[in-house]
């Protein structure tokens, strides 16, 4: 079926048919779609891939790479809480300006049990009552990993004591790749509007 072109691109990129693709790109596709994600919130009805995982197509070994990283920072860190990963990544959302993020973190964040309450907080960059003391820390952190690029020593000591250092470990690697999404998603201008879960 043909389509006219601004449906054939997913902002500055061709919007990738399964059917377009290298046989080592669709070596990614397939490993993607029987990963951790929702496949519903990866791929539209033609199977192209929303966000930037249509990107990460372009160089799959790369992509491959970037994605499982992102996989294994959402699925797999238990020094974390489901409810503090996602007020991190908000926290990076709001600070980096990424629409596409928010919007897809506010859904997971409500998932991870924020309340819509909690989540309009963290958009004003307010604490809400309900935040535990440890997920008001994490929050310190991600800001002043984001905003600072850094961490002083006092926080750094409280955070290591408090959270472990496995956690403060995951925040900075969960800081720098979500910063990565970000700008990826600002530099191929990926549509806002398609926001499957990251």
């Amino acid at each position: 079926m043909t389509t006219d072109d601004s449906e054939e691109r997913h902002g500055r990129l061709p919007w990738f048919r399964p059917d377009d693709l290298t046989a080592e790109q669709r070596g990614y596709y397939d490993r993607l779609l029987s990963g951790p994600r929702d496949r519903a919130a990866l791929v539209d009805e033609h199977g192209r891939l929303h966000g930037p995982f249509n990107a990460l197509a372009l160089d799959p070994r790369v992509g491959t790479a970037i994605e499982r990283f992102g996989a294994v920072l959402r699925f797999a860190t238990p020094a974390l809480s489901g409810r503090q990963r996602e007020m991190a990544i908000l926290e990076i959302a709001r600070f980096e300006k990424s629409g596409y993020e928010w919007r897809a973190h506010s859904r997971t964040g409500l998932a991870a049990g924020l309340r819509p309450a909690e989540i309009a907080a963290i958009l004003r960059g307010e604490d809400a009552e309900t935040f535990s003391p440890d997920e008001r820390l994490t929050r310190r952190v991600v800001r002043s990993l984001t905003a600072e690029r850094d961490l002083p020593d006092a926080l750094f000591d409280e955070a290591a004591e408090v959270l472990g250092l496995v956690a403060v470990f995951d925040l900075v690697s969960l800081v720098g790749h979500y910063q990565h999404t970000a700008l990826a998603l600002r530099v191929w201008r990926v549509p806002e509007a398609n926001d499957g879960g990251l």
